[in-house]
């Protein structure tokens, strides 16, 4: 089956078993494979795989979540929130984008670099800042963009390495918030807004069902449910 490359009219019900056509802003749904982590599965979604209308349509409906947080750089996290940023900060009327990555350049600094780990990424790397492009950062409210946010791991490790350029972003924002994993260890001061946010799904008789409980509280374009 070929995920994220249209939209569908209306959401199924479940049970779940390979995938879930999620309700999107607009009323629409996106269907999107399972993941079994065995106590729980979450819907997943790799944006740089998806179709250039479904990608335009996420992002728009994160530049309607993100705008009342009034960012001034939009700052994206290795790799797949790249595919999302430079396109949210061209709708947000940016004249550029700021780039955090996980390949180290001959003049980056050891300074500027975390450590980070993700859900879906085995082992352990470091996302490091370019030095060159601090300007863009200092004294400017910034906003980090990823594709998802799921554990936090990352998102939180792109808060830290903006803490070392001195910087406090004025919210995350991603186009999908999935399940409430991430919410314990978020800090409350940062707003999450998201084109869409996603339960995780506990087993079900012939599947998978939602769990209500576990969608996050985030912010979400207006008019979403």
């Amino acid at each position: 089956m070929q995920f994220w490359q249209g939209f569908e009219p209306a959401p199924d019900a479940p049970p779940h078993r390979d995938s879930a056509a999620l309700p999107m802003p607009d009323g629409s749904a996106l269907r999107l494979p399972l993941r079994d982590y065995g106590e729980v599965a979450v819907t997943g979604l790799i944006v740089n795989q998806a179709s250039f209308a479904v990608l335009h349509r996420l992002v728009g409906w994160m530049v309607k979540a993100a705008r009342p947080l009034g960012a001034e750089v939009v700052c994206g996290l290795p790799t797949l929130g790249h595919a999302l940023a430079p396109l949210v900060a061209e709708a947000l009327g940016h004249p550029n984008w700021v780039a955090a990555g996980y390949s180290r350049k001959r003049w980056y600094e050891e300074g500027l670099s975390v450590p980070v780990s993700s859900s879906t990424t085995p082992g352990e790397r470091r996302m490091w800042l370019d030095p060159r492009i601090l300007a863009r950062l200092a004294g400017r409210r910034v906003l980090l963009v990823d594709d998802v946010i799921s554990t936090g791991s990352s998102a939180l490790a792109g808060m830290v390495l903006l803490e070392r350029a001195g910087v406090v972003p004025v919210g995350l924002c991603v186009a999908m918030a999935q399940g409430d994993r991430w919410v314990p260890a978020w800090p409350a001061a940062v707003p999450v807004c998201a084109g869409f946010a996603a339960p995780l799904l506990r087993p079900a008789p012939g599947g998978w069902a939602p769990d209500p409980a576990t969608r996050p509280a985030v912010l979400l374009p207006d008019g979403a449910a």
